[in-house]
């Protein structure tokens, strides 16, 4: 990620203080190439050996108070108005800044809910609330979630204009992918295709490689999550892809059905025919009802009400998440009242977020049935990014 997106939102972050009325926003770190704050690559993006703290206020001001032997590093980067190097503690620097500010309130990151939001180690934290001994600071620590999510689901136009790019280049791998398919080919086959594809385009993959792609060949296929087989492509089956690459830093995430035609077919049977129909106007039934000020449950119960409604069963997991620097991103998802999801399912949506919509099916003797699709959520409503999938890709043999 360039500096113009780091300065677009540490921008971001300022407002984002303003409007929920915090103060200070502290991300605290040390040795952060191994015990790494995913905050840090939003405001940050350069990694911190000795204790740092990187502090944006919401009266504009942003300091950054980092060891000595990188003060440098930050201060060429030129994302900080003020940068304070130390030699030997970070306490005496940090406190007095503290004590100049007066901050009513400090966000750090600690999230019972959002990984994303959860950076600061138990060690660290006490180390903080060590150095806040005697000063009354620790009193007025709150979570950053409600910052972090904001901040990492809101989409600047530029990175929006990247997360396109992305779906376009990932889109045009699926198209190769298409012309390899067939029978007697193998899932892993077809995954290490794509891989390849996608090294020679120089992309790195959005997910771990074990299961990016996964690939689903025909009736009884492994979990939603689980890597490529051995498994064959038969005549007279669906296949199915999950993808996504990182761009320019930013990641995509789709999924594509195909048909592979029987002897004798020119179309799919019914019974694929239609778990194909179901999964798209599910999908569609969302991106109609989306818009921001929704809560995800209610999204994803409209897609897994319609799906059990025509007699399939309920898919089993979240209707979709956001997506962005990583590929589950953000804060708020479109999932069901599950304990796991914690209160992420109950979080209103927000224009500028970037959602996945995956619904999936199993169609009996076939396979399964499932496509992912990216929405934009605007002012009153969605965008797909990407033109969705409307027919079955057949395969002819």
């Amino acid at each position: 990620m360039d500096n113009k997106i780091f300065k677009e939102k540490i921008n971001q972050a300022i407002e984002i203080l303003k409007e929920k009325n915090i103060d200070m926003w502290i991300t605290f770190v040390r040795e952060s190439s191994i015990i790494h704050d995913p905050a840090m690559d939003m405001v940050v993006g350069t990694n911190s050996t000795w204790q740092a703290a990187f502090i944006i206020n919401k009266d504009g001001d942003t300091t950054a108070i980092v060891g000595d032997m990188e003060e440098e590093n930050f201060v060429s980067a030129g994302l900080y108005k003020n940068v304070i190097g130390y030699l030997k503690s970070i306490k005496e620097p940090f406190i007095q800044y503290l004590q100049d500010k007066d901050p009513k309130s400090i966000a750090i990151n600690y999230s019972k809910n959002s990984v994303l939001a959860d950076g600061l180690s138990y060690g660290l934290y006490q180390i903080l609330i060590e150095h806040f001994d005697g000063t009354g600071y620790a009193e007025r620590l709150i979570s950053s979630e409600d910052i972090i999510s904001a901040l990492r689901g809101r989409k600047s136009a530029a990175e929006l204009k990247i997360m396109k790019e992305a779906v376009e280049e990932t889109l045009k791998i699926f198209d190769e992918a298409t012309l390899y398919i067939k029978p007697g080919v193998s899932e892993i086959e077809v995954a290490d295709l794509v891989k390849k594809i996608a090294e020679e385009k120089g992309f790195e993959l959005a997910w771990e490689d074990t299961h990016c792609p996964a690939v689903f060949a025909g009736p009884n296929p492994a979990g939603p999550h689980s890597g490529p087989t051995e498994k064959v492509i038969q005549k007279g089956t669906l296949v199915n892809m999950d993808f996504g690459i990182k761009y320019k830093g930013y990641c995509s995430d789709l999924q594509r059905t195909w048909y592979v035609l029987n002897d004798g077919e020119d179309k799919a049977p019914e019974p694929a025919q239609k778990g194909f129909d179901i999964i798209h106007d599910a999908i569609q039934k969302v991106a109609d009802s989306i818009k921001p000020g929704v809560k995800g449950v209610d999204m994803d119960s409209i897609a897994r009400n319609y799906i059990t409604a025509n007699g399939y069963p309920e898919y089993p997991h979240g209707l979709g998440h956001q997506v962005g620097r990583v590929v589950h991103d953000g804060g708020a998802g479109l999932f069901p009242d599950w304990d796991k999801y914690g209160n992420l399912p109950f979080i209103e949506l927000e224009e500028s977020q970037v959602f996945t919509i995956e619904p999936r099916l199993p169609v009996e003797g076939f396979g399964v049935s499932t496509l992912e699709e990216e929405v934009y959520i605007t002012k009153d409503g969605c965008e797909f990014i990407s033109e969705p999938q409307s027919e079955l890709i057949l395969i002819k043999t």
